[in-house]
Order: structure tokens, then sequence, then C-alpha cells
């Protein structure tokens, strides 16, 4: 228990540390959180999931840029910030938010609703334009991908 309050703890630091503080703070918090977390909250094989959860943001976040759907004050393209937001993300998967994935309505309506909220509210710390279109595709996005992470735990834990 005291782990998952520990994770959860440190991703909301390095969440505000990447958007109140841009790439100068992101980078060497979002390092110190993630080097931690894998020496000693994470699961064998858990940095894949690190990795991988980086590659989608740049994929998700790069082509809501692209499209207009973010708009940055004072940068341009992709800062670096924001990418470091996807593995801090990733730690809470198999740790805080554990208990989520048992519930895949729940999951899909806590995605669709805080995926969003987490953007709205970042955009107005940061300093970044979000296109109103861009928070419904969001909230199809994380509702999506929070279901696909219910629905993969309950298939992999009802399996003989």
């Amino acid at each position: 228990m005291f782990g998952k309050v520990i994770n959860a703890l440190a991703f909301q630091a390095g969440w505000l540390a990447c958007v109140l503080g841009g790439t100068p703070w992101a980078l060497p918090t979002a390092t110190v959180i993630v080097t931690c977390h894998l020496l000693w909250l994470s699961k064998p094989g858990e940095w894949r999931w690190l990795v991988g959860f980086t590659m989608l943001g740049a994929g998700v976040d790069g082509t809501l840029t692209l499209l207009g759907g973010l708009r940055f004050a004072d940068a341009s393209g992709l800062p670096l910030w924001l990418w470091l937001l996807w593995p801090l993300f990733a730690t809470t998967l198999h740790h805080s938010l554990a208990w989520l994935w048992s519930h895949p309505r729940l999951a899909m309506l806590g995605g669709a609703l805080g995926g969003p909220s987490s953007y709205l509210g970042g955009a107005r710390l940061a300093d970044v334009e979000l296109a109103p279109w861009a928070v419904v595709v969001q909230a199809v996005l994380w509702g999506s991908l929070c279901g696909w992470l219910a629905l993969r735990t309950v298939i992999y834990r009802d399996r003989p």
C-alpha cells in the first residue's frame, strides 16, 4: 500500500514539474522518478511499458500538434516536458492505478474524463492552447486506452 501511495505522489510531483517547470524542471525530475521507480517499485519487464507509453505519447501528442489541436506559445513542435508525462503516467499502471483495471467500465469513464481534464489543466498552467475538438479526441483516446488496459487485465487474469 505504501508503494502505491508513493507511486501516486511521485506521478503528481512529476506532472507538476513538467507542466509548471517546463523542460528544465521536467527532465531531471522525470529522470529521478522513473529511475527510482525502476529500481524500487517496478515489476520485471515493466520498463517496456514506460518505453511503449513514451512512444505512444509522442505519436498522440505529435499528431495533435501537427493537426493544430495543441499550440505551444514558446516552442515549435512538441516540447520534451510533454513527452515526459507519458512514461510518468506509465509508472502508475501496475501500481497506484492497478485497482482500476479490474473495472473496465470505470476505467473507460476514468480515462474519458481524466485524460482530457489533465490536458485542460496542464494547458492552462503551461500556456498551451488546446483546440476544443482535441479535448473530444482525447476523451475518446483515453477512454479507449484505459478500457483496453482494463479488458487486457480481465482477459489475462481469467486465463487458466
